[in-house]
């Protein structure tokens, strides 16, 4: 496993990854930050590495990029299906915890899911702003519930609103 940072205006982001996909991005020390990254190889010029670190020059340059990044986020088979859904969620728009609960419902074909349990399953999505965690929202428009900060988030979204197609 392989490790690398990069200090973006929001804060410093660091990635891993297998040598081949993307396995984390995490606002360093955020919530749900896995100490033991920094037990893994530093290297910065991972392909991998070179090729997130484009896109989110790109993304936070209010551009639009396609998602052709190999990722690899580890979780949970709960978890996963989770953040599969995520990545459903388009540029500029943003679900409810309660909306997100009914989608996975109905896709997995189940009758009952506490939010909750979908609320801990996003928190602890191992690849953020490219699985975008941080487009759910609470009931009300409410900034709820994000590992790397309100502040953040409330960017990230408001970022999200100026980006060019």
């Amino acid at each position: 496993m392989y490790y690398t940072e990069y200090f973006f205006p929001i804060g410093t982001i660091v990635l891993t990854s297998d040598g081949k996909y993307l396995t984390g991005l995490w606002f360093k020390n955020q919530k749900h930050f896995p100490a033991k990254v920094y037990e893994n190889i530093k290297c910065d010029d991972l392909v991998i590495f070179k090729q997130t670190i484009t896109w989110l020059k790109q993304y936070f340059n209010k551009l639009n990029p396609p998602i052709n990044i190999l990722l690899k986020p580890k979780g949970t088979s709960f978890q996963e299906k989770v953040w599969q859904l995520l990545q459903q969620i388009p540029y500029g728009k943003v679900l409810s915890y309660k909306e997100l609960t009914k989608q996975y419902l109905d896709t997995y074909h189940l009758n009952k899911m506490s939010s909750l349990a979908i609320a801990r399953a996003v928190s602890y999505n191992p690849i953020s702003i490219i699985i975008p965690c941080h487009r759910v929202i609470g009931q009300n428009g409410q900034l709820v519930g994000y590992a790397g900060g309100i502040e953040r988030k409330q960017f990230l979204l408001e970022l999200e609103k100026t980006l060019k197609s």
